[in-house]
């Protein structure tokens, strides 16, 4: 069985940090590019950050780049993303998820496995 779990979410006053982790199990991690996803209120999911498996390379989205860091451990099959400098807009449930390949999909329903979501929340 496929599990993503995640934890870290919670309150942070703008301007302070967080940062969130994504256990995965059932799965060869190596195998697979790992993504954050972030759903506001009214808002579609979107992407926030991946990082693939071939050679580490990463995305972030326009709005995160230069504050948000994502990283993997995987001798723990655990996935990071350090959150800097939170801004209100980045208030929302985050998650994480899986796709098999090295790429990094735009998309978060290209992804085949994902995790449950976390609330954070960033107050002004």
């Amino acid at each position: 069985e496929v599990q993503l779990a995640v934890s870290g979410g919670g309150l942070v006053q703008a301007g302070g940090s967080r940062r969130l982790s994504c256990a995965v199990s059932g799965i060869t991690f190596d195998n697979y590019a790992i993504g954050w996803f972030r759903q506001a209120p009214g808002l579609e999911r979107e992407v926030v950050s991946c990082i693939n498996s071939r050679d580490s390379g990463t995305f972030y989205t326009d709005s995160v780049k230069g504050r948000f860091t994502i990283s993997s451990d995987t001798a723990k099959n655990t996935m990071y993303l350090q959150m800097n400098s939170l801004k209100p807009e980045d208030t929302a449930i985050y998650s994480c998820g899986a796709a098999y390949g090295w790429l990094c999909p735009k998309s978060p329903y290209e992804y085949d496995y994902l995790g449950q979501g976390t609330q954070v929340t960033v107050s002004s």
